[in-house]
Formats: C-alpha cells, sequence, structure tokens
C-alpha cells in the first residue's frame, strides 16, 4: 500500500491547473461582458495583463512542444502515488483531467491556443485596460481656503 500524501498533492496541483485553465477560458467571455455592463475590475492591469501573459506562456510551451509545468509535475506525483495508468483515480483526478486534458489531436492545441491569444490582444486594444483614476488636484483656490 502507498502513502496517499502523493495523490492528494496531485489532486490539490491539478484543482489549481484546472482552476488557471478557468481563469484563462472564462476571462475573456468576462472582459466582453463587463465592459459591456461597465464593470471597471475588467480593465484592471493586474487581470489583463496576467490574463494576456499566462495566455502568451501557455502558447509559448505548446508551440515549443513542452509540457505545462504543472502537467509534468501531477505525473511525478501520480508516480509516485502509484497511480502511473489504468489504477483506480480520485473523483478529482477523474474529472478535471477528463476535462482539463481532452483526447484531442495536439495540433488542435496549438491551433485553438494561438486563435484564443489572437483574441485576447485584440481585445486589449478593444477594451483597453486603465489603472487606478488618481484623486482630482484641488483648484488653486481650494488649496489655501
Amino acid at each position: 500500500m502507498t502513502d496517499g500524501a502523493p495523490a492528494l498533492w496531485a489532486d490539490v496541483l491539478l484543482t489549481v491547473h484546472f482552476g488557471i485553465a478557468a481563469f484563462l477560458t472564462l476571462g475573456l467571455p468576462l472582459i466582453w461582458v463587463g465592459a459591456a455592463a461597465g464593470w471597471r475590475f475588467v480593465r484592471n492591469p493586474w487581470f489583463r495583463w496576467s490574463h494576456a501573459g499566462l495566455m502568451f506562456f501557455v502558447l509559448a510551451e505548446t508551440l515549443a512542444g513542452k509540457l505545462c509545468p504543472l502537467t509534468v509535475w501531477e505525473a511525478t506525483l501520480r508516480h509516485a502515488a502509484g497511480e502511473d495508468g489504468g489504477d483506480a483515480v480520485s473523483f478529482v483526478a477523474y474529472w478535471l483531467g477528463r476535462v482539463l486534458f481532452p483526447d484531442v489531436a495536439p495540433a488542435w492545441f496549438g491551433v485553438s491556443y494561438g486563435l484564443f491569444f489572437v483574441l485576447i490582444v485584440l481585445t486589449l486594444f478593444l477594451i483597453p485596460v486603465r489603472g487606478a483614476a488618481k484623486p482630482a488636484e484641488p483648484h488653486d483656490e481650494q488649496k489655501y481656503n
């Protein structure tokens, strides 16, 4: 019997990985809806540049033929837990793994990530990033009264 800690940590890592993928996937429509609704946070530089930068990283590693470091780390933990293949895995590993790693041709990922990144960059121009509004300077007569 193996120690369950590596499998638990692999599930935690897979959940974080899924959260990052959800942020990337849902972030773009959230920006569009938020801009139409007047939500200020969708123009926040931290939100927008994190979204664009993370998608650039995902696209770059895909085009370079590399696996995501989170995928490699999870596989290492699963191997340590004895879950190398065909073995029973947790509910989290089964369902999140199916959603995060669909059974499609690898070229599909590069094309879809590339198109998605283009949409993100276009959105940066169409819905520009704005910093926090600075407080208005008082007029000269207000400064001295």
